[in-house]
């Protein structure tokens, strides 16, 4: 049932949000998440929203939970209390993103041709290894003003997310030269049945050669290995990749409201 489907998915990612955070205090209608060590990323410090909340009180909330802090965000889960709480952030200054949760709900791919193997990567401590350099590189890209204490935090905070599931795999797949081409997270909680997959990215160099894919088919491969009926994955509601994942087998089930602001 598509509905259960969902509240399960919201349900892990709450899970996932406490999970690997370093501090957890409630707030109206949710609770606030805070990771002084990755205080740059907005992930690991933002309000989640799961309960009733005056939708025109939401952003004395986060000015209140959140002092301190250069930035705001804030997550709803629930899609009509979202709506009703656009007005009143927007008018406070909050840019307003959707986030749609897919599920797939395909077959299992076989492996694509081309013999890509999917191999787990370790990020490590070191900066300079291979998928952190990888992953160094494309978050300069997409924030090209972003200074380099910026990009060590966004990469590292990997390490925090290890505690997030029962198990967190780095997948990545090889380019000819042996540089990380294409790389996903996998959580999975087998207990449960539930896996998510994240981050689904490809280096510049390697993109439209078909190591995405390898990457996402591993990665349901995996989750359905482990007994996960439910796979998921959290798209922007307004960009291409949502598209992307439609052909390959995933539907949306349901949507988030992001808030984010910069104080």
């Amino acid at each position: 049932m598509p509905q259960n489907d969902l509240q399960r998915a919201i349900d892990f990612r709450l899970l996932f949000a406490r999970r690997q955070s370093a501090e957890v205090s409630p707030v109206p209608g949710g609770f606030l998440v805070r990771h002084d060590r990755y205080a740059r990323s907005h992930e690991h410090n933002q309000i989640h929203i799961d309960g009733p909340v005056e939708p025109t009180e939401l952003p004395a909330v986060a000015d209140a939970a959140m002092a301190g802090l250069p930035h705001r965000r804030v997550t709803v889960y629930d899609d009509r209390l979202g709506l009703a709480c656009a007005a009143s952030m927007t008018l406070a200054g909050y840019e307003h993103g959707v986030e749609l949760v897919m599920t797939h709900t395909g077959p299992v791919p076989e492996p694509p041709p081309g013999g890509r193997e999917v191999v787990e990567l370790d990020l490590g401590p070191d900066p300079y290894g291979p998928l952190w350099r990888a992953l160094a590189n494309q978050q300069r890209l997409w924030m090209p003003d972003a200074d380099e204490e910026t990009v060590r935090q966004l990469v590292g905070r990997r390490a925090a997310r290890r505690d997030g599931a029962e198990e967190v795999w780095f997948l990545g797949v090889h380019d000819e030269g042996g540089d990380v081409a294409s790389w996903a997270d996998l959580y999975l909680e087998p207990a449960d049945g539930i896996a998510q997959i994240e981050e689904v990215a490809t280096a510049e160099h390697a993109r439209r050669r078909g190591y995405a894919d390898a990457v996402l088919s591993g990665a349901l491969r995996r989750a359905a290995d482990a007994g996960c009926a439910l796979r998921f994955l959290v798209a922007d509601g307004e960009d291409w990749p949502r598209l992307w994942y439609a052909r390959r087998g995933f539907v949306p089930v349901g949507r988030a409201h992001v808030f984010s602001r910069f104080r």
